[in-house]
């Protein structure tokens, strides 16, 4: 499994943003509501969904790095792709501090860079679907590694920190950037 590290980041940012939704839905139900097809519920309505979508990405995040098997990776491909969908629909339908809502904050606003995130994760989840068999474990996976696989583990928490901040922290420069109209490359 060659894109284990990158897909442990994967599942992990599935836990932190799910959890994260999961205790502050608002942000990501107002980014979602104006993007479903039809007429709107009502937002306690779409919070309710919110909640329940995050904490099953959450478990799924758990699932997925507990047993990085086919199908589990496979679900976590389809939701980092389903994530780059949402995020290219916000980035073409919101304003230029629109949030996307991803880590439970407002201060997330939806970036090209966050939709390439989520499609590079997109791809090593569907690496590791392509190459894990049916029955693997973390613990198997950590076994065959150096030192017991603490070093992947390492380096994946800093991937998974580091993804975050550009997910966030990057997020709002580039949010602030646009209104102040400054161009990339300027400076």
């Amino acid at each position: 499994m060659e894109l284990i590290g990158p897909y442990l980041v994967a599942c992990t940012l599935l836990v932190v943003a799910g959890s994260a939704k999961v205790a502050r839905p608002d942000e990501t139900a107002r980014a979602l509501a104006p993007l479903l097809p039809g007429r709107r519920p009502p937002f306690r309505t779409v919070r309710r969904g919110v909640r329940v979508g995050a904490a099953a990405e959450a478990a799924l995040g758990v699932a997925a790095a507990l047993a990085p098997r086919p199908v589990t990776a496979g679900l976590v491909a389809c939701s980092y792709l389903v994530f780059a969908a949402v995020v290219v629909t916000a980035m073409a339908r919101g304003g230029p501090l629109a949030t996307c809502g991803c880590l439970g904050r407002p201060d997330t606003p939806p970036t090209a860079v966050h939709a390439v995130l989520d499609l590079v994760l997109a791809g090593s989840a569907v690496a590791v679907a392509v190459g894990t068999a049916t029955s693997g474990t973390l613990a198997g996976v950590l076994a065959h590694q150096p030192w017991g696989g603490l070093p992947l583990v390492g380096v994946a928490a800093v991937g998974a920190w580091l993804a975050a901040l550009v997910l966030g922290r990057l997020s709002v420069l580039e949010g602030v950037r646009r209104q102040v109209g400054v161009r990339a490359g300027d400076g």
